[in-house]
């Protein structure tokens, strides 16, 4: 029996469960919304992050990575996504903690991964989907993180492990923001601080991905899915605190939740004034 696919497909590749929410939620709602096939890969259960509501700081280890599953599927719900998949299964990798503690050091970590195994796993779920765009961190994760730089890695090196077989994604995004625009929602943040749940404010530095305005290539506008991209954020109760149009994570300092969304592209033909993660690329169904 023959399976057609969706025209449009694209693959998200993820460290934790909340990262897909922040990043691209938008963007994922949108195009979830515009019948496109939306497929997130999570590499970690995020068994390490830190609980902000006190009733749940009891959850550790295993029991944090199952509630956190049972997170990100309630905010995939509320992205339209039903596309989940777990890099190697649930549990495959374990979270690697933040950089520079004993934690990397784990043999399950997923900072201590083969790189080729892990592309490997990545592999099957491209060459199942046949994605045309792909998203994931740059080279830093965006901020340092081990488990967000390792995506990245296994990320880049599957989409040459797809192509050796026989299916090329066109186009490879890296997740950004502007300076710019950061600039500016950090601005209104000041004037809005007063009114918040949140004691301070973050600073630019904590905003990953942050660079300069001419490295970005696209802006995806999900400012009509903004109370989805919210609603998946809050979902995510272990790790964020969200109060419109902010939020805040563990260290209880607000940042902007941005609904446009930016990227840039990193592999693939950029439309002037991109709009569009698939401009520029001839989409049909496919089997």
């Amino acid at each position: 029996m023959t399976v057609l696919l969706p025209a449009r497909r694209l693959l998200l590749v993820h460290a934790h469960p909340d990262d897909e929410s922040i990043n691209n939620g938008a963007t994922m709602a949108r195009y979830a919304a515009e019948g496109a096939h939306v497929t997130l890969v999570t590499c970690t259960l995020g068994e390490r992050g830190e609980v902000i509501p006190p009733e749940l700081r009891h959850l550790a280890g295993a029991a944090l990575g199952a509630h956190r599953r049972g997170e990100l599927s309630a905010a995939l719900r509320e992205l339209g996504v039903a596309d989940l998949r777990l890099l190697g299964g649930a549990g495959r990798y374990g979270d690697s903690g933040m950089m520079g503690i004993p934690d990397n050091e784990d043999p399950a970590c997923f900072w201590q991964a083969d790189l080729d195994e892990a592309a490997r796993s990545l592999v099957e779920v491209i060459l199942g989907v046949r994605p045309q765009v792909l998203v994931t961190y740059d080279d830093d994760g965006g901020y340092g993180h081990p488990d967000h730089i390792q995506a990245h890695r296994v990320a880049m090196r599957a989409v040459e492990l797809a192509a050796e077989q026989g299916h090329r994604i066109e186009k490879v995004y890296w997740n950004r923001v502007p300076r710019s625009v950061a600039e500016a929602a950090f601005a209104r943040l000041q004037d809005d601080l007063p009114s918040l749940p949140f004691a301070k404010s973050a600073s630019l530095a904590d905003v990953p991905g942050v660079v300069d305005d001419e490295r970005i290539t696209t802006a995806v506008d999900g400012s009509a899915h903004a109370a989805a991209k919210a609603a998946a954020m809050r979902a995510h109760a272990t790790q964020i605190d969200v109060a419109e149009p902010y939020f805040a994570l563990s260290n209880e300092l607000a940042q902007p939740l941005f609904t446009t969304e930016y990227y840039e592209l990193v592999r693939g033909r950029a439309q002037p004034g991109e709009t569009d993660l698939f401009a520029g690329i001839a989409t049909g169904e496919t089997s």
